[in-house]
Order: structure tokens, then C-alpha cells, then sequence
């Protein structure tokens, strides 16, 4: 241990540490008196088993109470596991240096503290959690194996929360991180971690929201969301954002960007150094961008195809009126994209295909047979539960969303943040992407029924004829604009294998690209940072994995790539063209009234 380690446990000032206890103590007691006063229905109404998973554990329980010859011999293997890793310990007790029986995945930052490996304590302590978290996947995943796949999954998954949460790293006692920061501060990184809990708890009124971020280092429109634009057009559910141009000349086709509407659209300009939107203006794009309205109840009925109509089909029309061009090129962004999918189709079937001269797409699926993890969440169970909660309040609430996409990854977006906030008592640091993943935005209830029911769980958009908007039925495969689809390696919400099943359905031209990282970053990586890598394949076979096969890796970020692309299908160059100038005045500036709407 080092020498902080060896110092004896001191209170600097018993006196203040114990009123600052009795302080907490008291906030507690009324904190959750007034939390039950308020939510005396809240255990009689809460929905204890989300995913449904329940009757899946327990026909795997019957399994394994029905052999337990099975159960003596998945235990002689784990009794065995220890015992060498008793060995291991004694011989380490003796001086020698043997290795570890089993040890983290590279890149789990759990373990990251010298202290667990060279501690031989700690060292024990986290080689047996590894041990007995191999085991009980293991274990686990032989009982499940004869139920059906969709609930074995699930099992899986759940499985996987629950070892995740029960890491020696989540508790004070065996973290010689926090350890060692109670004896250096004498307990108060405990007592501000107890202040940090219950301000979660307050702010969620009663629901615990850990903080991801400083929310009030960031300002949208101040320091974030910075890009210099316009509002030229707004209807009740978007708000179109014309930016500035920087370049004295555009392509004459103006560009527009469809963002997902369960997200808010300035991920894609968080700070100048990273904006993909001021890179585009940079590279001679007119770039226009739809900012979603964050709905409450009164958008309950707002349909998918409202989102269409109100979304990409409005802004194409307000766009001719402000550039002249009846002509655009356009991206969509994961669920952006899938509704860009669906309107390109729906352009298709009324014969006006040719309003979108190119179209790309970032991390979106439109084929959901292999859509990931999220699929676990979405079956006729979970479905009504969700429609029954949505019917209730006529929206799904963003933060419910975020903790989904949160429970994919939750070492890196829940638990290490219990840690800093709660263990070692510090404030998350102020991080903007961490920011804008915690504004998050409602979803109202008749459009995301359509979505996970048509989408997820019946993939009807890939079905020809099977999906009906506004009155026609759509087909993906008569859509023949030249496409780019871009996925990304490591994303967990749309997986590269699922994005790239959308180059064996679309028939005009096709360019397929995997970049390095994930949903977020996999997209966000401006040329100068000089981050991550991607791949190029101009052959399409029939699956991901033979793509990748035949790919070639590059260094650095893939917009170039797409800008080589995008650039010979945009028009000639033409004056450029600055907001209000045209049909549309301006109505406020950017980043606009809808994006700053955040509710708690």
C-alpha cells in the first residue's frame, strides 16, 4: 500500500463532521417523507418488472431446480476456479509473481487503480468478481438456451445489469479509489457523496437522475449551438435553421439535415471545434437543419407521418421558397434517417423522386431483423405496458428513453458516474456531449406506438407495400437516389451489420462506409481531431461481415469521404446565400425558441 494508504483513519473536525451528518440525516428523513406523502400510489402503480422478464426467469429457474446434477457441475468448476485463485494469492504472499487466473476485457476502466492489481487484497477481490461474473453468464446462458431466443436474450441482458451493478468498483468498502480518498478526507467525500444523492433524488423528484454532467456549465446558443444562423421557417412541430454562409460561393443545391427527434438536434453543433454543421457551411454548403419541437400532451395523436409531412416535406417546401431550388440534397440521422428512408419512398410513389438528389444516412436502420440490444426492450408485452404509461401522460418521457440507451452501456454512462458522484463525492465534469445526452426530449405517444410496432417489432418498412403513409403504401426498393449510408463499429443502438442491410434494398446508387467508435463519436469526428479511423469497400456483398472483409482501412474522420461524394452531386457553385434574403424572413436567430424548451 502507499503511504496515504498506511495513514490512520482522522477526522479533521469531529465536531463539523458530525453536525454536517445530522444536517444530511435530517434532509434525508424529510426528503423521503415528502417523496411517499406525494407518491403514497407510487409501489402499488410502478411497474417492477419493465422488460418482462420475469416468467422468462422463472422457466429457467424450473430448469435448473430440474437438474441439479447440472447445477453440482457448473459449481465444481467455479470451486475450482478459486481454489486456484487461492493458490495465486499464497504464492503472491510468498513473493513470487504468478499470473492472474483471469483478468479484466481490455478496456474496462473499472479497474484502472494500480492498487487492483498491485494490492493483493483488491487483487483477490476483483479476480474473484470476474470469476464468478464468467460463471454466472455462463451458467445462466446454458439454462436460457432452450427458451425462446427473444426471452433468453433478455435473461441475458438482465443478467449482465445485475453483474455489472454488484462490481466491487460500486462499493466504498472495496474501491481502493474511495478507500483511499475516506482516509485522506476524513469521510467527507462520503458525506458530499450523500449530498450529491439526495440533490439526484430531489431533481427527479423522487426518481434518482444521476448527473452525467455539470448542466450549468453550458448555455445553448452561448456556448454550445453556436453556429450563426437563422429561423426562416417554424410550423407546430419544427423549426428550420438557415445558417450563415462562410464561403463566398455554395453549391447550388442547398443541403438539408434531418436529426432524430429524440434527441435535440445540436449534437451535431456542440462547440465550433466539432460542429458538423459549421464544417459544412465551411466546405460551401447551404445547410439547413430542423430543430424538433420537445412535444408535451397536447401532441399525444401526432403521428409518424405527421413527422413526415410536418418534418422533411415542409422544410423541402419552405427551402425552394428561400433558395429558389426546388432540388435538394439530405441527410437523416439514426431515427432522422429512418424517417428520411421513408420519405424518399413515399417521393418514389407520387412521382416526385426526383425533390432529393442524394441522400445520406448516418447510423439508421431501415431493416430491424437484427437491430440490436434495443429489440430486448420492444415485444407485445413491453409494448402494451409502454402504451399503457403513454396513454396516461400522451408522450414517453425523454429521460425513460435515455436510461434505456444508458442500461446498453452501463459501466461507462451509469455506473462510473456513481462512483465519482456518490463515492468519492465529486461533480460530474462539465462535458457537452454529457450535456446535451441529458436534455433530453418527449416522444409523443401515437408516433413512437407506430414506430417500435411497424419498425421494431413488425420491420414492415422493408416489407414492400406493408407500410402505409398518408393513405399510400411505400416501397424501399423503388427508391433510386444514389445513397451513402454511413455506420459505425462499435455503435450499440444501430448495430453496422443492421445499418448495412440497407444496401442490398435501396437500387440506385450505393456507397457504403464504417467509421471507427460509436453512435455518437462514430459520427462526430471533425478531419482536424485526427481520432479514429474508417473503412471503404466498394463491392456489396450480401452481409456486413463479408464487406468487412474486403474493406480497406483509413486514418482519420470519413467526412472528406463524404464530401467527395456529396460535393459532385450538389450543383454548380453559385453566390452565396444569406438567411432572410429570400422568400423567408428571418424569424428569430439560430439556435432558435423550440431547442431551448427542456422540461424536468
Amino acid at each position: 500500500m502507499t503511504g496515504a494508504d498506511k495513514r490512520p483513519f482522522e477526522f479533521p473536525n469531529t465536531q463539523e463532521f458530525s453536525q454536517n451528518w445530522l444536517q444530511i440525516a435530517a434532509r434525508s428523513q424529510k426528503l423521503i417523507s415528502e417523496f411517499l406523502t406525494s407518491n403514497d400510489s407510487y409501489m402499488r402503480n410502478a411497474n417492477l418488472d419493465p422488460m418482462a422478464v420475469g416468467k422468462a426467469f422463472l422457466d429457467m429457474t424450473n430448469r435448473v431446480l430440474s437438474d441439479p446434477q447440472r447445477l453440482m457441475e457448473s459449481q465444481i468448476t467455479l470451486w475450482q476456479d478459486y481454489m486456484k485463485l487461492w493458490q495465486n494469492t499464497a504464492l503472491r504472499m510468498m513473493g513470487e509473481n504468478p499470473d492472474p487466473v483471469i483478468s479484466p476485457e481490455k478496456g474496462d476502466k473499472r479497474f484502472k487503480d494500480q492498487e487492483w492489481t498491485e494490492h493483493q487484497v483488491y487483487d483477490y477481490i476483483k479476480q474473484s468478481y470476474l470469476l464468478t461474473s464468467r460463471w454466472m453468464r455462463d451458467y445462466v446462458s446454458s439454462n436460457a438456451a432452450d427458451l425462446d431466443s427473444h426471452e433468453a436474450a433478455k435473461i441475458d441482458f438482465y443478467t449482465r445489469q445485475f453483474i455489472d451493478a454488484m462490481s466491487p468498483s460500486n462499493f466504498a468498502g472495496t474501491n481502493p479509489e474511495v478507500v483511499r480518498a475516506t482516509v485522506e478526507s476524513g469521510g467527507e467525500n462520503l458525506l458530499k457523496g450523500l449530498e450529491n444523492l439526495l440533490t439526484d433524488l430531489e431533481n427527479g423528484k423522487g426518481k434518482l437522475q444521476v448527473r452525467q454532467t455539470d448542466i450549468n456549465a453550458f448555455t445553448i446558443g452561448g456556448n454550445i449551438a453556436t453556429t450563426p444562423g437563422s429561423v426562416v421557417y417554424q410550423n407546430e412541430l419544427i423549426q428550420l435553421i438557415q445558417y450563415a454562409p462562410t464561403t463566398e460561393t455554395v453549391f447550388q443545391k442547398p443541403l438539408l439535415i434531418i436529426p432524430p427527434w429524440i434527441n435535440k438536434y445540436y449534437i451535431l453543433d456542440l462547440k465550433p471545434a466539432n460542429s458538423l454543421v459549421k464544417w459544412l457551411t465551411d466546405q460551401g454548403y447551404t445547410v439547413f437543419i430542423i430543430s424538433w419541437r420537445n412535444p408535451d400532451e397536447r401532441f399525444a395523436q401526432t403521428k409518424f407521418e405527421d413527422y413526415m409531412t410536418l418534418g422533411p416535406l415542409a422544410a423541402m417546401a419552405a427551402i425552394e421558397q428561400a433558395t429558389g431550388e426546388r432540388t435538394l440534397s439530405a441527410i437523416g440521422y439514426c431515427i432522422g434517417g429512418t424517417l428520411l428512408s421513408t420519405t424518399l419512398a413515399y417521393l418514389a410513389a407520387i412521382d416526385e423522386a426526383d425533390r432529393i438528389a442524394a441522400a445520406t444516412f448516418f447510423v439508421a436502420q431501415v431493416d430491424f431483423s437484427e437491430a440490436g440490444e434495443l429489440t430486448l426492450f420492444i415485444d407485445d408485452e413491453q409494448l402494451r405496458n409502454m402504451r399503457d404509461m403513454m396513454t396516461e401522460r400522451g408522450f414517453l418521457d425523454g429521460r425513460e428513453m435515455a436510461t434505456t440507451f444508458n442500461m446498453l452501456r452501463s459501466n461507462d454512462l451509469i455506473w462510473s458516474f456513481v462512483v465519482n458522484n456518490y463515492l468519492m463525492g465529486k461533480e460530474p465534469f462539465p462535458f457537452d456531449l454529457l450535456y446535451w445526452n441529458s436534455d433530453s426530449t418527449r416522444v409523443p405517444k401515437a408516433a413512437h406506438e407506430f414506430y417500435l410496432e411497424e419498425m421494431y417489432n413488425q420491420n414492415n418498412l422493408v416489407k414492400p407495400g406493408k407500410l402505409v403513409v398518408n393513405g399510400i403504401p411505400i416501397d424501399l426498393r423503388h427508391v433510386k437516389t444514389p445513397v451513402y449510408i454511413q455506420a459505425a463499429e462499435t455503435d450499440h443502438i444501430c448495430p453496422y451489420n443492421s445499418v448495412y442491410k440497407a444496401t442490398q434494398i435501396y437500387t440506385g446508387e450505393k456507397r457504403f462506409v464504417l467509421a471507427g467508435s460509436g453512435h455518437i463519436a462514430g459520427v462526430v469526428n471533425p478531419p482536424d481531431a485526427n481520432k479514429y479511423h474508417y473503412w471503404t469497400n466498394t463491392d456489396l456483398p450480401s452481409t456486413a461481415k463479408e464487406w468487412v472483409g474486403g474493406a480497406t482501412q483509413h486514418k482519420g474522420s470519413w467526412w472528406p469521404d463524404w464530401h467527395a461524394w456529396a460535393s459532385k452531386k450538389s450543383g454548380k457553385k453559385v453566390p452565396a446565400r444569406t438567411p432572410g434574403t429570400g422568400k423567408l424572413k428571418v424569424i428569430e436567430p439560430a439556435p432558435g425558441s423550440y431547442v431551448k424548451v427542456r422540461y424536468s
